[in-house]
């Protein structure tokens, strides 16, 4: 296949363009000047980086009716998912030079002109560096074998797409079940075990069950979740969910004083994240055997399912993929001594506005909203002890604690506020001499190691 599209670019012509990112970095981009609908065409990026050597990211934004696939990636991690390529690098290669190639299929439907869009970002001197270019025009030929009545032109096609599938039908397959508990053998406890369909669901996801009073729990199988039981509740915490559709959980409960004649009666919910909010779903008891993780067992399962019990729940949770984690909404009362009086808080924001700090740094960030609030009082009711600060950062006043020069240490801080306190959602964040940057950037500045 390659061999034929090489020569069909022979016999099109290549378009070279070169794109200067600063003294000794610049990249070239060869996309031929016209294509035939239905055909494959390559788009490749030699990208001269010098001495360039910590996190970059190539993004490319494809119109619909295009697709694309690997085909040299320098190892960079490449992805394409809702029409843009990625090639992204926690660490560039050594190698002064890098060549990356992707493959793009035409929709046989197309016809017309196009450009790719695109943005290269890098550190360079401790210091985040975007470029945006853009190829030259592309010409789509009509192919011949398609009825020209269902020809379209590439640019009205984009304004023809169906719209993506709303929230709600994303998030209608994901279902948590939970088999009815049943005797271990051993003593008289019981094991627990629960199937997720995660469906469209990726990153933050929790289970929480409600045990009875007197019982306690111990993990079994976690599937790398943070495991935890406080107050009479269990807890499956995942930043990332397993890339498996469907898999299966499991902890034992130890009734009090070995005494199994107690009822066993569990509430849960299965909370995740889809687009921009948070669902929480009821988790759904069945007599069902899930010591059988055969695929076609968990899908026969998850099919039998059908029940909405525990209506979708939105929250006012919002995501922040370049900070590396979610927002935790803050709930606002209306002062009832003053019910007409409309003034501006009187709060004094000012003691408790971060400050920033020298070099690369870490902080656990515990909420955020689009007002002020009365720090001491507010965080009080979540059990915070710690000297909580607070920022003005992209229209909203962002709350954090703790000044940590290793990740680790944020990490394992993090872990701990989850598990002593009230907030299971808080998230590690990046400084760089007090601007914000992401988590990645920050480790590849410091040469440090993600941890999980």
């Amino acid at each position: 296949m390659h061999s034929i599209v090489t020569a069909f670019y022979n016999l099109i012509g290549v378009t070279l363009l070169s794109f200067l990112l600063g003294s000794d970095v610049a990249f070239n981009l060869n996309v031929p000047s016209t294509v035939n609908a239905g055909s494959e065409f390559d788009v490749e990026v030699v990208l001269k980086k010098g001495d360039l050597s910590g996190f970059a990211r190539l993004q490319q934004e494809l119109p619909y009716g295009l697709t694309a696939k690997l085909v040299e990636s320098s190892l960079g991690d490449f992805s394409f998912e809702e029409q843009k390529v990625r090639f992204l690098w926690l660490k560039l290669p050594d190698e002064k030079q890098l060549r990356l190639v992707y493959r793009i299929k035409v929709d046989e439907r197309l016809k017309g002109s196009f450009s790719l869009k695109g943005t290269f970002s890098y550190i360079d001197n401790n210091e985040r560096k975007t470029a945006n270019f853009e190829s030259s025009k592309i010409t789509i030929n009509p192919s011949d074998k398609i009825d020209p009545n269902l020809i379209v032109d590439i640019n009205e096609f984009q304004n023809v797409i169906p719209p993506q599938p709303p929230v709600g039908f994303m998030a209608s397959n994901v279902k948590c079940i939970r088999q009815t508990p049943i005797p271990t053998g051993e003593m008289n406890d019981y094991m627990v075990k629960l199937l997720v369909n995660r469906g469209s669901a990726q990153k933050f996801a929790k289970i929480e069950e409600e045990v009875p009073e007197g019982f306690t729990a111990e993990p079994i199988e976690t599937r790398d979740a943070a495991f935890s039981f406080k107050d009479q509740k269990v807890k499956f915490l995942w930043m990332n969910l397993p890339a498996d559709p469907r898999f299966v959980v499991s902890y034992k409960l130890i009734p009090p004083d070995g005494n199994g004649e107690i009822k066993v009666s569990i509430k849960g919910t299965f909370s995740y994240l889809i687009g921009d909010a948070t669902r929480v779903i009821d988790i759904i008891q069945k007599d069902v055997d899930l010591s059988n993780i055969d695929p076609a067992v968990l899908d026969g399962i998850i099919a039998s399912s059908s029940s909405t019990a525990g209506a979708n729940i939105i929250s006012g949770f919002t995501q922040d993929y370049s900070e590396g984690g979610i927002e935790i909404p803050i709930q606002y009362k209306k002062i009832e001594d003053k019910p007409k009086r409309k003034v501006k808080p009187e709060f004094n924001m000012q003691p408790f506005m971060l400050m920033p700090e020298k070099g690369v740094y870490y902080r656990v960030q515990i909420a955020a909203g689009h007002k002020p609030i009365n720090i001491k009082r507010y965080f009080k009711r979540y059990n915070i002890n710690y000297d909580v600060r607070t920022e003005k950062h992209e229209g909203w006043y962002k709350y954090s604690i703790g000044s940590f020069k290793e990740y680790k240490e944020a990490r394992d801080f993090r872990i701990f506020i989850w598990n002593t306190t009230k907030i299971n959602d808080a998230f590690v964040t990046a400084y760089n001499n007090g601007k914000r940057i992401t988590v990645q950037e920050a480790l590849m500045i410091t040469n440090q190691k993600w941890y999980r």
